[in-house]
C-alpha cells in the first residue's frame, strides 16, 4: 500500500491534516535545500504519467506499466534518496504536459537533467529533440546524426531506456519502412502521439 492509499483509508479530517503536514514538510524541504528530487503524478491521454525534476530539471518520465514505486526506488538509488512528492515543484511541467496534449504545445521548454544516460545513448537523446514535431526519423537516420551511422541497434537501446519520453521525442523514431518500431510505454503510446502530432 502506497503512502496516498493509505491517506486515503483514512477519515475526511485526518487526511486532510496529514495532507497540510505534508504541504509543510514539502515547504521546508525547499527551504532547507533538502529536496534532491520532487515527484507528481500527471493525467494524460496515455494514462497517468509520473514527472520527476531535480533542481538542474526535469529527470524522468514514466509510465504505469513501468511501476511508479519501482521507478521511484531507482531514482532514490541513482540519483538520491531525498525524494519527495511535491506537486507544487512541477506545476509548470504539468501545465506543459497539458498544453502538449492538448495541442496547444508543439515544444517543451522545460530544462532537463539528463544524468540518468551517459555516453552514445545521451548522444542520441539530444538528437532526438531534434526531430520535429509532426514527423518522424528512421533508426538509421538518428544514428548518422549521432555520428554513427551503423549504430542502429545502439540507437533502438537508447529510445527504449530514454528516461524521458514524450519529452525527448523516442516516439518519433521509426523504421527505415515507415513501420512504427518499439516503445517503452507500448505500441499504441507510440500510436496515439504520432496521430496527435499529425493532427496538429
Amino acid at each position: 500500500m502506497t503512502t496516498r492509499d493509505l491517506f486515503a483509508t483514512l477519515p475526511v479530517h485526518e487526511g486532510a491534516a496529514l495532507d497540510r503536514l505534508h504541504a509543510r514538510l514539502e515547504e521546508v524541504a525547499e527551504q532547507e535545500n533538502l529536496l534532491d528530487v520532487a515527484y507528481r503524478t500527471v493525467d494524460s491521454p496515455l494514462g497517468t504519467l509520473l514527472l520527476a525534476a531535480t533542481g538542474r530539471g526535469l529527470v524522468r518520465v514514466a509510465y504505469a506499466s513501468e511501476d511508479f514505486d519501482l521507478v521511484l526506488d531507482r531514482l532514490a538509488a541513482q540519483v538520491s534518496p531525498r525524494v519527495l512528492h511535491a506537486p507544487r515543484q512541477l506545476d509548470v511541467a504539468a501545465r506543459e504536459f497539458e498544453e502538449y496534449f492538448d495541442r496547444r504545445r508543439r515544444a517543451f521548454d522545460l530544462p532537463l537533467d539528463l544524468q540518468l544516460s551517459a555516453g552514445f545513448r545521451r548522444t542520441v537523446l539530444e538528437h532526438l529533440t531534434e526531430i520535429s514535431y509532426g514527423t518522424t526519423a528512421s533508426y538509421g537516420q538518428v544514428a548518422a546524426s549521432a555520428g554513427s551511422p551503423r549504430a542502429v541497434r545502439a540507437v533502438g537501446t537508447a529510445c527504449a531506456k530514454n528516461p524521458l519520453p514524450v519529452v525527448v521525442p523516442c516516439h518519433r523514431v521509426v523504421h527505415s519502412d515507415g513501420s512504427p518500431g518499439g516503445y517503452l510505454g507500448g505500441l499504441e503510446a507510440k500510436r496515439l502521439l504520432l496521430r496527435l502530432e499529425a493532427a496538429a
